[in-house]
């Protein structure tokens, strides 16, 4: 059971969907934080809200939501469909968003108070001593920072490879296309097999706890 593909293929595309979406969420994420990192303005505490808010929100929600602004009656989802003429949902890529969407906050929010606790005495000597902005960020804040953004970035991969409710409602599940191990597992015990079910439950288990080792060893190097 365990060699063939329709064990392997959830595995294999829950492994793909956490690894993009992760590329999307560190660049969006770090970039976000940066920019409202130490940040005084009006209106900061809303657009906050708004984007920690798929963390606590139901999964059937924010599924829900992506529907409604990706489906073929929005204006973005028409948009969508005319120039790749198809649809976004249930596809592989409404399962990359699901998983951007809700893992965006843990990366947001990691390495939004690993900026808030580099000392700015630091950047502003650099700056003193010529380097700009972009070397600023990229030879000072980003080193210093990196603690917090990894941990986000792990954290952030691990609740991408867990998704369940957004990609089942978004994404759908159709084996070898949107079909992850969380979907895998529930339609292995909603038919009784429960000897295919643990087997998935094992797999996830490993990658999640190594995934927290990982963060855990990292922590204490640095």
């Amino acid at each position: 059971m365990i060699a063939n593909d329709t064990f392997w293929s959830p595995v294999k595309l829950s492994l793909e969907v956490a690894s993009f979406s992760l590329f999307i969420v560190l660049i969006v994420g770090i970039v976000a934080a940066k920019f409202m990192a130490n940040k005084t303005f009006k209106g900061k505490s809303i657009i906050e809200t708004i984007l920690l808010l798929p963390l606590v929100l139901p999964p059937s929600v924010v599924g829900f939501l992506l529907i409604v602004i990706f489906g073929t009656r929005s204006f973005l989802g028409q948009v969508i469909e005319q120039l790749f003429s198809q649809s976004i949902i249930f596809s592989w890529w409404a399962a990359v968003i699901s998983a951007v969407v809700v893992a965006f906050p843990l990366m947001y929010q990691s390495a939004k108070t690993g900026f808030e606790t580099i000392d700015r005495d630091i950047e502003d000597a650099s700056r003193v001593d010529g380097a700009n902005e972009f070397r600023v960020f990229t030879l000072i804040t980003l080193p210093l920072a990196s603690n917090a953004i990894i941990t986000g970035a792990i954290l952030s991969f691990a609740r991408a490879l867990g998704e369940f409710g957004a990609t089942l409602m978004f994404a759908g599940n159709i084996p070898g296309k949107t079909q992850t191990i969380p979907t895998a597992i529930y339609v292995a015990m909603d038919s009784g097999n429960m000897k295919l079910a643990w087997s998935w439950v094992f797999v996830i288990l490993f990658i999640s706890f190594s995934m927290l080792i990982l963060m855990n060893v990292i922590k204490r190097r640095y």
